[in-house]
């Protein structure tokens, strides 16, 4: 592995803290991997190998149940997944599969486990990350029960716009399909509801979508920390 890439993942809160001897360690018996799109990484209901890590590209965590299917999030540099199922070594929640061309660093489940056991400030920082992702749960169990599907992807744009530097011009990170199952809505609402809002401030195009009365956008979306962070 790339000094660059070890930077990388040194520098993230899961393993900013860790000993230098357990950091060796852990990336030691690391597999960094580049896969091509829809390549599916994970399988709901197997039990991990690995603690996989985004560098680059982007990947979908989704889940599948009597012939439906629906996306649960979309993972981007530089993030680890699933670690509840690493840490309590039982099977995935969730399927995951490569959305673009990605980059992925994987460390050794068991390993992980080893120095979570040995290492008080990477144990520290693990707890931190599920009390994030569960937060984040919650925040998204709100969104879908407090919010019509218009407001959902109303708030969607805005914070797609800030994460995309608040030019006012959102760029689709993956197809409308994806999008409008990670929103909890079909393809057909999604296409409805961004007619509806070109009432509230936008225009949408094949490929991205334009803001243009930020104002109007945000009186219908209503965004909220307690939902949207």
């Amino acid at each position: 592995m790339r000094a660059s890439e070890l930077t990388l993942v040194r520098n993230l809160p899961l393993f900013h803290e860790v000993a230098d001897p357990h950091f060796e360690y852990l990336t030691a018996a690391a597999l960094l991997q580049r896969f091509p799109p829809h390549v599916v990484l994970i399988d709901e209901g197997a039990l991990p190998d690995f603690l996989h890590i985004v560098v680059e590209g982007s990947v979908e965590l989704f889940a599948a149940h009597d012939g439906r299917e629906t996306t649960i999030d979309i993972i981007r540099p530089v993030t680890t997944f699933i670690l509840a199922a690493v840490i309590r070594d039982e099977v995935y929640l969730k399927s995951a599969r490569t959305l673009t061309e990605a980059l992925i660093l994987m460390l050794p489940a068991e390993k992980v486990r080893e120095v979570f056991s040995k290492d008080a400030a990477f144990a520290r920082a693990v707890v931190n990350e599920l009390a994030l992702r569960y937060r984040g749960v919650v925040r998204a169990l709100k969104n879908e029960k407090l919010r019509s599907s218009a407001e959902r992807l109303a708030n969607w744009i805005l914070k797609s716009d800030e994460q995309q530097g608040r030019a006012g011009h959102v760029t689709f990170a993956c197809d409308k399909r994806t999008l409008a199952s990670q929103l909890g809505m079909t393809p057909e609402n999604l296409s409805r509801n961004l007619s509806l809002l070109s009432k509230h401030g936008i225009k949408s195009g094949s490929r991205e979508i334009v803001i243009e009365n930020r104002s109007a956008l945000s009186a219908f979306a209503q965004p909220t920390s307690l939902i949207d962070g």
